[in-house]
């Protein structure tokens, strides 16, 4: 119907209103409909529908989420997706869908999986010719299961029938292929970059974290050069966490915080605050897998601990730090410090990523003698020596005057590229000497080897030894450690200790220039979940204290993994020649709340548990017993079982078995017990079994039992700890 004006009578007049609303609601409707979205695909039926299946790969029906022995695969929409690992990475097939007609200007999807070109993918086909094609994120070892949206731009094909088609010919890894939600748009879905300008007022900005998300490279401008560079997993919608960054440095600035790939309906820049706070922080420490006197990291991963170092009255323990992801990833060196070894401060990144690489795991000293030039007003300045894993690796170093702020040298590398697998460098000062020592892992024609250098000054560094690892053995492998210990406490007798990170050591003579090994290579500790360990330079008590990474994975937490107690090692002699021993520091005691020490007493088999009337959370163990007629001694903590059996005189943690001997008749047992694990010695610190494990929060008994006869204990004591993060 048309209405025209000139024609318009009274009658007219009071319907023309009412026909005109009508006739521009159906017109908006015809508008929308040719700028709607057509949904071409988001198999989220109980089978393909009309697409065909050929071939394995895709099973008989879309995949509902992660399959079996696959990493968690998350992006995808709905309850379904096309996912060809059904039947693993070494299954192949093809997926092709109904024949339509392209209406809209793009052709958007969700795609994850493998990267290979014209093999995992998916295929616009005109006339069966493929005019479009796509294929998912990864293509090397590593990598993640999420999809992301990908566009194609078709509006020269408007009009035209075509078919698209899923495919999956690749075999090994990465040999399959993610693909959702499928349509037609007027609108480009494809991620492109973005950038936000904050105006820096406050010390951090909080980014928000979905764990398991997509990754993408965040950078910070202020003043038009590029600040921080990282790799987040950033929520679009609700976070899991957040993840701070110090912007402190740069207030009163305006921030360009750009990120590399976003979706145009991405909340994720929206949602990224400034405050003085770290976001959550009211729970900091609190969380219900926080290791309580167990070193772990505010936010993000822990692995390695580097650099560990004592300084202006401060224990520095520098560690491998990813501080925006809860799973591993381009490395920082994150920092804190202590007095007394047990209670820590988080004092913030000592370094970041750069040009040369990540920044991944080495060693720090002072230079008392101020021989790299780096120290001022005669402070001497603590050097930080570390990996730079780029391409290549190479070895570099950073110094300060505060022991806070860290600047790297301008002339870096100091160490050029040896092979593909050269890294973790220890350094340490030799006083005989006057030289340093730099002890380097380097993977040599596929074998372990640790190469040795020495340098005046800390800067130029010659090659004067090279130590290799037995074929098809571990020993040498990544991260050493090298030191020197009285034998026995005798400082006229001191040997070197050449150790590596699963713990294994040989010990020998060392003259500046070459170690000579005179043991075998030796087991160090006999558990699990135990790696990379490293001891303090310039102890000031002249101990040799250790700690290691203890990988207790703390699932659902904004931060993963911590720090083993803080060891101090001795080196003792035995009928087999010198061997390490392992205690927890005597500072560990400051941490007892109550005490329950019972004494010298008899137990046999039937007896009550007499430590019935004890409960809590956090414990530290002691005791010592003779055998006597007994088959075993168990120890029940919080219902993990520490078992010692008479009759093979194994140590049974957990239901892992070491050997144990008794030494002159007796055991003595040490057991520390925190919310991510237990640590356990035995034979006077001969035997250390660490056992990451989360431990069931809702058990909070301990008790002790003999089976198959009498033991006689002269000491059983029990104390409950309070936690390190509580003043």
């Amino acid at each position: 119907m048309r209405l025209r004006r000139q024609h318009l009578n009274l009658a007219a007049l009071l319907v023309a209103p009412t026909l005109f609303v009508a006739s521009a609601a159906r017109a908006a409707q015809v508008t929308r409909a040719a700028t709607d979205d057509i949904l071409i695909a988001d198999f989220e039926g109980e089978n393909y529908g009309a697409w065909k299946a050929e071939g394995t790969a895709f099973g008989s029906a879309p995949a509902r989420g992660t399959l079996p022995n696959q990493m968690a695969v998350a992006g995808y929409r709905g309850r379904g997706l096309v996912n060809s690992f059904a039947g693993g990475d070494d299954a192949t097939g093809k997926l092709t869908s109904p024949p339509f007609v392209i209406r809209r200007r793009f052709i958007n999807f969700l795609i994850g999986g493998g990267r290979h070109w014209g093999r995992t993918g998916l295929n616009l086909r005109v006339n069966g010719a493929v005019v479009r094609s796509a294929t998912g994120p990864n293509d090397r070892p590593g990598g993640n299961e999420n999809l992301s949206w990908a566009s194609w731009d078709v509006a020269r094909l408007i009009g035209q029938t075509v078919t698209l088609e899923i495919v999956d010919q690749a075999t090994g890894g990465w040999g399959h292929i993610n693909v959702d939600e499928i349509m037609q748009s007027n609108v480009r879905k494809a991620e492109m970059p973005a950038t936000r300008n904050i105006a820096a007022t406050k010390k951090w900005l909080n980014f928000p974290v979905k764990n398991g998300a997509k990754k993408r490279i965040v950078t910070v401008s202020a003043g038009g050069k590029v600040q921080r560079r990282f790799e987040i997993e950033l929520a679009d919608a609700q976070p899991d966490w957040w993840a701070p960054l110090d912007v402190s440095a740069w207030r009163g600035q305006t921030l360009a915080v750009t990120v590399d790939q976003l979706a145009a309906d991405s909340n994720a820049l929206a949602q990224v605050t400034q405050s003085d706070a770290i976001a959550g922080a009211e729970n900091l420490y609190r969380e219900a897998l926080r290791p309580q006197f167990h070193f772990s990291a505010q936010r993000g991963w822990l692995n390695d601990p580097n650099g560990l170092v004592f300084y202006r009255g401060e224990y520095h323990l520098f560690f491998q730090h990813v501080p925006y992801g809860w799973g591993d990833g381009p490395k920082h060196w994150g920092q804190a410090v202590s007095r007394d070894l047990v209670h820590w401060q988080e004092v913030g990144e000592a370094l970041y990523p750069d040009e040369f690489g990540a920044m991944w795991s080495g060693s720090a000293v002072v230079d008392w003698k101020n021989t790299s030039g780096f120290g001022k007003n005669g402070e001497p300045p603590p050097v930080l020596i570390y990996t730079a894993a780029g391409d290549p690796f190479t070895q570099c170093i950073a110094y300060s005057t505060d022991g806070r702020r860290f600047t790297k040298f301008a002339g870096n590398p100091v160490v050029k590229n040896i092979s593909g697998g050269n890294r973790d460098p220890k350094v340490i000062w030799h006083e005989p000497t006057q030289r340093w020592v730099q002890v380097l892992y380097v993977e040599k024609e596929g074998r372990h080897t640790v190469h040795f250098f020495t340098s005046p000054n800390l800067r130029d560094w010659t090659l004067t030894d090279i130590e290799e690892g037995k074929p098809n053995s571990a020993f040498l492998y990544e991260c050493p450690d090298f030191f020197e210990l009285p034998l026995d406490g005798d400082a006229a007798k001191k040997k070197w200790v050449l150790i590596a990170a699963d713990s294994q050591y040989a010990v020998g003579s060392f003259d500046g220039a070459k170690f000579t090994a005179e043991t075998p290579n030796l087991p160090g500790h006999r558990g699990r979940g135990f790696y990379a360990p490293q001891t303090f330079s310039d102890e000031p008590k002249g101990r040799r204290i250790q700690i290691g990474w203890f990988q207790t994975e703390t699932r659902g937490m904004p931060f993963n993994q911590s720090m083993s107690l803080p060891l101090e090692m001795r080196l003792v002699s035995t009928p087999d020649g010198p061997r390490l021993t392992w205690n927890p520091v005597p500072e560990l005691a400051s941490l007892r709340a109550r005490s329950h020490t019972l004494g010298a007493q008899s137990l046999k088999e039937g007896d009550a548990n007499p430590l019935a009337a004890i409960s809590g959370e956090l414990f530290e163990i002691g005791a010592d017993f003779e055998l006597g007629d007994a088959g075993e001694i168990a120890f029940d903590v919080r219902g993990v079982p520490v078992v010692f059996d008479v009759k093979t005189q194994e140590l049974i943690v957990n239901g892992h078995r070491v050997s144990a001997p008794l030494r002159q008749g007796r055991q003595r047992l040490t057991i520390f017990a925190d919310r991510t694990g237990l640590e356990v010695f035995a034979g006077d610190g001969a035997i250390f079994v660490p056992m990451p494990i989360n431990l069931n929060s809702e058990n909070k008994s301990v008790a002790v039992s003999v089976r198959g006869g009498s033991a006689q204990f002269s000491r059983l004591d029990v104390h409950e700890l309070r936690s390190a993060w509580r003043k």
